[in-house]
Protein backbone atom coordinates (compact mmCIF):
# COMPACT_ATOMS: atom_id res chain seq x y z
CA UNK A 1 0.00 0.00 0.00
CA UNK A 2 2.85 2.40 0.85
CA UNK A 3 4.40 1.91 -2.59
CA UNK A 4 1.07 2.49 -4.29
CA UNK A 5 0.43 5.71 -2.37
CA UNK A 6 3.93 6.96 -3.12
CA UNK A 7 3.45 6.29 -6.82
CA UNK A 8 0.13 8.15 -6.73
CA UNK A 9 1.88 11.16 -5.20
CA UNK A 10 4.66 11.00 -7.80
CA UNK A 11 2.03 10.87 -10.56
CA UNK A 12 0.29 13.94 -9.10
CA UNK A 13 3.58 15.85 -9.13
CA UNK A 14 4.21 14.91 -12.76
CA UNK A 15 0.66 15.97 -13.67
CA UNK A 16 1.22 19.34 -11.98
CA UNK A 17 4.43 19.86 -13.94
CA UNK A 18 2.50 19.20 -17.12
CA UNK A 19 -0.81 20.96 -16.54
CA UNK A 20 -0.23 23.70 -13.95
CA UNK A 21 1.45 26.86 -15.36
CA UNK A 22 2.99 27.80 -12.01
CA UNK A 23 4.44 24.35 -11.28
CA UNK A 24 5.70 24.10 -14.85
CA UNK A 25 7.66 27.36 -14.54
CA UNK A 26 9.54 26.35 -11.40
CA UNK A 27 13.22 25.38 -11.29
CA UNK A 28 15.53 23.94 -8.64
CA UNK A 29 16.68 27.48 -7.86
CA UNK A 30 13.21 29.01 -7.71
CA UNK A 31 11.93 26.56 -5.07
CA UNK A 32 15.09 25.96 -3.03
CA UNK A 33 14.16 28.74 -0.60
CA UNK A 34 10.76 27.13 -0.07
CA UNK A 35 12.48 23.77 0.49
CA UNK A 36 14.48 25.33 3.33
CA UNK A 37 11.35 27.02 4.69
CA UNK A 38 9.47 23.70 4.78
CA UNK A 39 12.33 22.17 6.75
CA UNK A 40 12.16 24.92 9.35
CA UNK A 41 8.38 24.57 9.58
CA UNK A 42 8.89 20.87 10.31
CA UNK A 43 11.40 21.75 13.05
CA UNK A 44 8.87 24.15 14.59
CA UNK A 45 6.23 21.40 14.64
CA UNK A 46 8.73 19.06 16.30
CA UNK A 47 9.55 21.71 18.94
CA UNK A 48 5.85 22.14 19.69
CA UNK A 49 5.27 18.35 19.77
CA UNK A 50 2.40 19.03 17.38
CA UNK A 51 2.09 15.71 15.59
CA UNK A 52 -0.75 16.82 13.30
CA UNK A 53 1.44 19.68 12.07
CA UNK A 54 4.46 17.38 11.89
CA UNK A 55 2.49 15.01 9.64
CA UNK A 56 1.53 17.91 7.39
CA UNK A 57 5.03 19.39 7.25
CA UNK A 58 6.60 16.01 6.50
CA UNK A 59 4.18 15.79 3.57
CA UNK A 60 5.26 19.22 2.34
CA UNK A 61 8.91 18.21 2.59
CA UNK A 62 8.22 14.95 0.75
CA UNK A 63 6.52 16.97 -1.97
CA UNK A 64 9.67 19.05 -2.40
CA UNK A 65 11.80 15.92 -2.68
CA UNK A 66 9.51 14.71 -5.45
CA UNK A 67 9.41 18.18 -7.05
CA UNK A 68 13.21 18.34 -7.32
CA UNK A 69 13.37 14.71 -8.51
CA UNK A 70 10.76 15.20 -11.24
CA UNK A 71 12.56 18.29 -12.53
CA UNK A 72 15.84 16.35 -12.58
CA UNK A 73 14.13 13.53 -14.48
CA UNK A 74 12.94 16.02 -17.10
CA UNK A 75 16.59 17.05 -17.55
CA UNK A 76 17.66 13.38 -17.85
CA UNK A 77 19.83 13.72 -14.72
CA UNK A 78 18.14 11.28 -12.32
CA UNK A 79 14.68 10.29 -11.09
CA UNK A 80 13.08 9.46 -7.75
CA UNK A 81 14.01 5.76 -7.88
CA UNK A 82 17.66 6.79 -8.21
CA UNK A 83 17.23 8.94 -5.10
CA UNK A 84 15.77 5.97 -3.22
CA UNK A 85 18.51 3.61 -4.44
CA UNK A 86 21.17 6.12 -3.41
CA UNK A 87 20.00 6.45 0.20
CA UNK A 88 19.25 2.71 0.45
CA UNK A 89 22.77 1.80 -0.68
CA UNK A 90 24.28 4.42 1.61
CA UNK A 91 22.42 3.13 4.68
CA UNK A 92 23.55 -0.44 4.02
CA UNK A 93 27.14 0.60 3.27
CA UNK A 94 27.43 2.75 6.39
CA UNK A 95 25.93 0.14 8.74
CA UNK A 96 28.25 -2.85 8.31
CA UNK A 97 27.52 -3.79 11.94
CA UNK A 98 23.89 -4.36 10.91
CA UNK A 99 24.10 -5.56 7.31
CA UNK A 100 27.61 -7.04 7.41
CA UNK A 101 29.85 -8.93 9.80
CA UNK A 102 31.52 -5.96 11.53
CA UNK A 103 31.47 -6.17 15.33
CA UNK A 104 31.19 -3.00 17.43
CA UNK A 105 31.22 -2.20 21.13
CA UNK A 106 28.86 0.69 21.55
CA UNK A 107 27.88 3.92 19.82
CA UNK A 108 31.37 5.46 19.83
CA UNK A 109 32.73 2.73 17.57
CA UNK A 110 29.71 3.03 15.29
CA UNK A 111 30.32 6.77 14.89
CA UNK A 112 34.05 6.25 14.25
CA UNK A 113 33.32 3.60 11.61
CA UNK A 114 30.76 5.94 10.02
CA UNK A 115 33.40 8.65 9.52
CA UNK A 116 35.98 6.17 8.21
CA UNK A 117 33.46 4.82 5.69
CA UNK A 118 32.68 8.34 4.46
CA UNK A 119 36.38 9.03 3.93
CA UNK A 120 36.69 5.76 2.01
CA UNK A 121 33.87 6.98 -0.26
CA UNK A 122 36.10 9.75 -1.57
CA UNK A 123 35.78 12.58 0.91
CA UNK A 124 39.05 14.38 1.54
CA UNK A 125 38.08 15.75 4.96
CA UNK A 126 35.86 14.66 7.82
CA UNK A 127 34.45 18.21 7.72
CA UNK A 128 32.97 17.72 4.27
CA UNK A 129 29.23 17.41 4.27
CA UNK A 130 28.57 20.28 6.68
CA UNK A 131 26.50 22.68 4.53
CA UNK A 132 27.83 26.22 4.20
CA UNK A 133 24.27 27.54 4.32
CA UNK A 134 23.55 26.15 7.78
CA UNK A 135 22.96 28.82 10.43
CA UNK A 136 26.42 29.65 11.78
CA UNK A 137 25.69 28.38 15.29
CA UNK A 138 24.44 25.04 13.98
CA UNK A 139 27.37 24.82 11.58
CA UNK A 140 29.90 25.42 14.37
CA UNK A 141 28.28 22.64 16.39
CA UNK A 142 28.41 20.19 13.48
CA UNK A 143 32.03 21.05 12.61
CA UNK A 144 33.10 20.46 16.21
CA UNK A 145 31.04 17.28 16.44
CA UNK A 146 32.54 15.82 13.26
CA UNK A 147 36.11 16.68 14.31
CA UNK A 148 35.51 15.05 17.69
CA UNK A 149 34.51 11.77 16.03
CA UNK A 150 38.09 11.25 14.85
CA UNK A 151 39.60 12.18 18.22
CA UNK A 152 40.20 15.92 17.70
CA UNK A 153 38.59 17.11 20.90
CA UNK A 154 39.13 18.42 24.40
CA UNK A 155 39.86 15.92 27.17
CA UNK A 156 37.40 17.32 29.70
CA UNK A 157 34.62 19.83 30.19
CA UNK A 158 36.54 22.04 32.65
CA UNK A 159 39.19 22.84 30.03
CA UNK A 160 36.47 23.82 27.58
CA UNK A 161 35.00 26.21 30.14
CA UNK A 162 38.46 27.73 30.71
CA UNK A 163 38.60 28.35 26.97
CA UNK A 164 35.25 30.16 27.14
CA UNK A 165 36.61 32.46 29.87
CA UNK A 166 39.82 33.00 27.90
CA UNK A 167 37.89 34.00 24.78
CA UNK A 168 35.65 36.31 26.81
CA UNK A 169 38.69 38.08 28.29
CA UNK A 170 40.24 38.43 24.83
CA UNK A 171 37.02 39.95 23.51
CA UNK A 172 36.90 42.50 26.34
CA UNK A 173 40.55 43.38 25.71
CA UNK A 174 39.90 43.87 22.00
CA UNK A 175 36.86 46.01 22.80
CA UNK A 176 39.11 48.45 24.63
CA UNK A 177 41.40 48.64 21.60
CA UNK A 178 38.60 49.96 19.38
CA UNK A 179 39.49 47.59 16.52
CA UNK A 180 36.04 46.55 15.25
CA UNK A 181 37.37 43.95 12.81
CA UNK A 182 39.39 42.17 15.48
CA UNK A 183 36.52 42.54 17.95
CA UNK A 184 34.20 40.75 15.55
CA UNK A 185 36.75 37.96 15.21
CA UNK A 186 37.07 37.60 18.99
CA UNK A 187 33.29 37.55 19.39
CA UNK A 188 33.16 34.73 16.84
CA UNK A 189 35.81 32.86 18.83
CA UNK A 190 33.69 33.27 21.97
CA UNK A 191 30.57 31.95 20.25
CA UNK A 192 32.61 29.00 18.95
CA UNK A 193 33.95 28.23 22.44
CA UNK A 194 30.45 28.46 23.97
CA UNK A 195 29.17 26.12 21.28
CA UNK A 196 31.90 23.66 22.22
CA UNK A 197 30.94 23.87 25.89
CA UNK A 198 27.28 23.30 25.01
CA UNK A 199 28.32 20.18 23.10
CA UNK A 200 30.13 18.86 26.19
CA UNK A 201 26.95 19.49 28.18
CA UNK A 202 24.98 17.46 25.65
CA UNK A 203 23.02 20.52 24.52
CA UNK A 204 22.49 21.57 20.91
CA UNK A 205 23.10 25.36 21.02
CA UNK A 206 20.91 26.03 17.99
CA UNK A 207 17.97 24.43 19.80
CA UNK A 208 18.79 26.29 23.02
CA UNK A 209 18.92 29.68 21.29
CA UNK A 210 15.74 28.94 19.34
CA UNK A 211 13.87 28.20 22.58
CA UNK A 212 15.25 31.39 24.14
CA UNK A 213 14.14 33.44 21.13
CA UNK A 214 10.59 32.08 21.52
CA UNK A 215 10.67 32.80 25.24
CA UNK A 216 11.74 36.39 24.55
CA UNK A 217 8.95 36.83 21.99
CA UNK A 218 6.37 35.51 24.45
CA UNK A 219 7.52 37.74 27.30
CA UNK A 220 7.94 40.84 25.17
CA UNK A 221 4.47 40.28 23.67
CA UNK A 222 3.10 40.27 27.22
CA UNK A 223 4.79 43.62 27.86
CA UNK A 224 3.29 45.04 24.66
CA UNK A 225 -0.16 43.73 25.64
CA UNK A 226 -0.01 45.34 29.09
CA UNK A 227 1.20 48.68 27.73
CA UNK A 228 -1.59 48.64 25.16
CA UNK A 229 -4.16 47.86 27.86
CA UNK A 230 -3.00 50.97 29.69
CA UNK A 231 -4.00 53.05 26.66
CA UNK A 232 -0.46 53.98 25.66
CA UNK A 233 2.12 53.08 23.05
CA UNK A 234 5.41 51.32 23.76
CA UNK A 235 7.27 54.47 22.81
CA UNK A 236 5.35 56.40 25.47
CA UNK A 237 6.23 54.05 28.35
CA UNK A 238 9.34 54.10 30.52
CA UNK A 239 11.92 51.38 30.84
CA UNK A 240 10.86 50.94 34.48
CA UNK A 241 7.27 50.24 33.42
CA UNK A 242 8.35 47.78 30.78
CA UNK A 243 10.65 46.02 33.27
CA UNK A 244 7.72 45.69 35.69
CA UNK A 245 5.60 43.88 33.11
CA UNK A 246 8.62 41.87 31.99
CA UNK A 247 9.05 40.50 35.50
CA UNK A 248 5.31 39.76 35.63
CA UNK A 249 5.60 37.76 32.41
CA UNK A 250 8.12 35.42 34.02
CA UNK A 251 5.49 34.15 36.46
CA UNK A 252 3.02 33.17 33.75
CA UNK A 253 2.64 29.42 33.16
CA UNK A 254 2.63 29.92 29.40
CA UNK A 255 6.14 31.33 29.54
CA UNK A 256 9.01 29.03 30.27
Amino acid sequence: MTGQKFQELADIMKRLRKDCPWDREQTHDSIKGATIEETYELIEAIDLKNYDEMKSELGDLLLHILFHSVMAEEMNKFEINDVIDSIKDKLIRRHPHVFGDVKVNGTDEIVKNWEEIKLSEGRESVLEGVPKNLPSLARAYRLQEKASKVGFDWDNKSDVWKKVIEEMDEMHEMERSGDKVKLEEELGDLFFALTNYARFLGINPENALRFTNEKFISRFSYVEKKIKESGRKMTESTLEEMDKFWEESKGRKSVQ
